[in-house]
């Protein structure tokens, strides 16, 4: 179990900091060089006008130093945003790692109940928010906000008058700066979920276009991705108002600024001139000044609303990773085999429970046929042997060894089922059997194929059991027989058959038929053995295991 602190996302990020020290260490000395170097070009100019207007020659040196000063400003500028840009590279590289470690240790129940497209939406905007907060966020910030402090003692030694008129702008400035900011977070708040709406709808969409078209359902659809595109755009024209009014004011306040106090500096009153007077040349470093602590003040809002959207990020973010995990259970000697044996189980999704006290034994070597109406609970038996979900009483055993105690390693060997539909993976035909498993050689997938009625179909493909698995390579009723292959190659204990028959073809469920261990008449059956795992379990019979369920 881990402790509060060692997860989430700054946790990793600490993590990825730590782990990428020299990059750390580097971009933090390039921004302070970076803040420290800007201070010189207002200060040069302001000597070299002063020798000017007091009638001495200008220096090549002075030159040479002031046009240095500036080509180091930018060249360190730049190398502050190239570094901030890795930085965040390889930080939301740590976040999304762990994220997808946090995503194989989340129990089966847990990704079932969320959105598919919310989820991905924290790995794509979420954490593309979270970048933004490295490279245009808290370090930025802490480099305008230095920029910020020291400029202004600079300016209380320079011109003190000034240093106090902007001693009371600043916090008036503060207040309406934080005003935006919270209506900006929460428009960011409605935009990130109206994009995780849209982000849903279109996978869902595409799973469903042979009912939405065969229904009619366009206009519907339509409607409601319409309604959901709205909203995020309400939320962005929200965002987009205060940021439009946002750089404005800063811009006015900067020219109010310098224009009061090139006033009361020309103004000839003996006690302004002690607070205001100045010389020509420190009139323009201070105007120069001027200039450059606004334009770190608007980068601050900037950077605020940047950090606030990517705290919005980190929330969802943190909200994922703080899911309970699944329990990993420890490495066993002995091998769960033997009877399968449902003990007064309860189970139920939310409220609504699909068994109650339900037992059931199978022994081994035996062929069992659950018959039900649809939402009987056939399937959720399916998900309880399988381990997908935990029982709310009672106990499922295999060999009496609890399903929740059986490694991830052990499980692909001890319990096979075939679904009623295929899930496809990248790779070729012979890696949809496999799933890479290294323990299923090339030979035992192809003896699989051969005992599901699909190795004749795969050697007919182009390049056989190396051709790469597209989605018109095969029929229907072939890739439910795929999935029989792939359940049976590992030689499974105990074998669970899902409808098998509910996407084969007309010429193929009447031989399917004949090679069950049930007559047709059991078509609405859940469980339905074909000869092949019949024969298959008996000859493990005979050697003194397994089940076919």
């Amino acid at each position: 179990m881990k402790k509060k602190n060692d997860h989430g996302v700054f946790a990793a990020v600490r993590m990825a900091a730590a782990s990428h020290r020299l990059l750390t260490v580097g971009t933090v000395l390039c921004v302070a060089a970076s803040v420290a170097v800007s201070l010189l070009p207002p200060l040069l100019l302001a000597r070299v006008i002063d020798r000017l207007t007091a009638g001495l020659p200008l220096s090549f040196l002075a030159v040479l130093l002031y046009f240095g000063s500036l080509a180091l400003e930018g060249v360190l500028t730049s190398a502050q945003e190239s570094l901030l840009v890795l930085f965040g590279q390889r930080m939301t590289h740590a976040l999304r790692s762990e994220m997808s470690r946090k995503l194989s240790r989340l129990p089966a129940g847990t990704l079932a109940e969320q959105n598919p497209g919310e989820v991905a939406a924290r790995f794509s905007g979420d954490v593309d928010t979270v970048e933004a907060l490295f490279t245009s966020g808290i370090i930025s910030m802490a480099a305008d906000a230095c920029r910020i402090v020291s400029i202004m003692g600079v300016i209380a030694v320079k011109n003190t008058g000034l240093a106090l008129i902007l001693l009371l702008v600043l916090p008036l400035f503060a207040v309406f700066t934080r005003y935006v900011q919270k209506r900006m977070l929460a428009a960011q708040l409605d935009n990130r979920r109206a994009v995780a709406a849209v982000s849903g709808q279109v996978p869902e969409t595409l799973h469903n276009i042979r009912t939405i078209r065969a229904l009619g359902l366009e206009d519907y659809m339509e409607r409601r991705y319409d309604r959901c595109i709205g909203d995020s755009y309400a939320a962005m024209e929200r965002t987009n108002f205060y940021d439009a009014v946002y750089s404005p004011v800063v811009l006015l306040l900067n020219a109010v600024v310098v224009g009061i106090v090139m006033l009361l500096s020309a103004s000839g009153n003996a006690q302004l001139l002690t607070l205001f007077g100045m010389s020509v040349g420190t009139s323009v470093a201070v105007i120069n000044y001027i200039s450059r602590i606004f334009a770190p003040i608007e980068s601050l809002g900037m950077e605020i609303q940047t950090i606030q959207s990517a705290m919005a990020g980190v929330r969802r973010i943190d909200a994922f990773l703080d899911q309970p995990e699944r329990t990993i259970p420890p490495a066993r000697r002995e091998a769960a085999r033997g009877d399968v044996e449902f003990a007064h189980v309860t189970f139920g999704y939310g409220e609504r429970h699909v068994l109650k006290d339900f037992s059931m034994t199978v022994k081994q070597g035996e062929q069992v046929t659950l018959v039900g109406r649809t939402g009987a609970g056939k399937s959720t038996v399916f998900k309880l042997l399988l381990g997908l979900y935990q029982p709310e009483a009672g106990t499922v055993t295999i060999g009496g060894v609890k399903v929740g105690d059986i490694t991830d390693r052990e499980r692909r060997t001890c319990i096979g089922c075939v679904e009623q539909h295929f899930s496809r993976v990248p790779g070729t035909v012979l890696e949809q059997i496999t799933l890479g498993d290294p323990q299923i050689t090339g030979e035992m997938a192809k003896d699989a194929a051969a005992l599901a009625g699909i190795d004749a179909a795969i050697r007919a493909l182009p390049e056989g059991y190396d051709t790469v698995c597209t989605e018109g390579i095969f029929s229907q009723g072939e890739w439910q027989l795929l999935s029989i292959a792939r359940a049976a190659a590992a030689d499974p204990a105990v074998l669970l058959l899902d409808e098998i028959t509910a996407n084969l073809d007309a010429e193929t469920r009447p031989a399917c038929w004949r090679l069950c261990a049930v007559p047709p008449r059991a078509a609405r059956c859940s469980l339905s053995p074909i000869a092949s795992m019949r024969i298959l379990a008996a000859e493990r019979s005979r050697s003194g295991a397994g089940n076919n369920i």
